[in-house]
């Protein structure tokens, strides 16, 4: 791997790394300051619920049915995804919602596009994942 490829390996992963970061720092805090992430665009599916745009999503965030939430990221995974420079990022982890003891693990998947010197969440995926019978 020569230097060029060694810089764009770091920053797709520094990017993911920091994104991952804020979105779980904001979600947790107040979700509707998530709004600036998502585009006109921009889809959620939520536990299998599509929502599209932005008002739409934050929407859905915001009205989901729990005030006090905590992410403990397990996992995160990111790869450049398309020639328009595209940032695939796959996280795994724990999150524990109000008064829960229990945490419950989820997975959730985000496409960054690049847009204005940054970047927005062009996709955002999530799941719950219960235990295999």
């Amino acid at each position: 791997m020569d230097d060029a490829e060694a810089n764009v390996t770091v920053d797709f992963e520094n990017i993911a790394k920091q994104f991952v970061e804020y979105y779980y720092k904001t979600f947790d805090s107040d979700r509707s300051q998530l709004a600036p992430l998502y585009g006109p665009d921009s889809m959620l599916t939520f536990e299998a619920a599509p929502s599209q745009g932005v008002a739409t999503i934050v929407q859905k965030l915001v009205d989901l049915p729990f005030k006090l939430v905590q992410h403990q990221v397990a996992t995160l995974d990111a790869q450049p995804s398309n020639e328009r420079g595209g940032i695939l990022v796959i996280v795994s982890g724990a999150l524990l919602v109000e008064e829960e003891k229990r945490p419950m693990s989820y997975t959730q998947t985000f496409q960054l596009m690049p847009k204005d010197n940054s970047y927005y969440v062009f996709n955002d995926i999530f799941r719950l994942v219960y235990p295999a019978a």
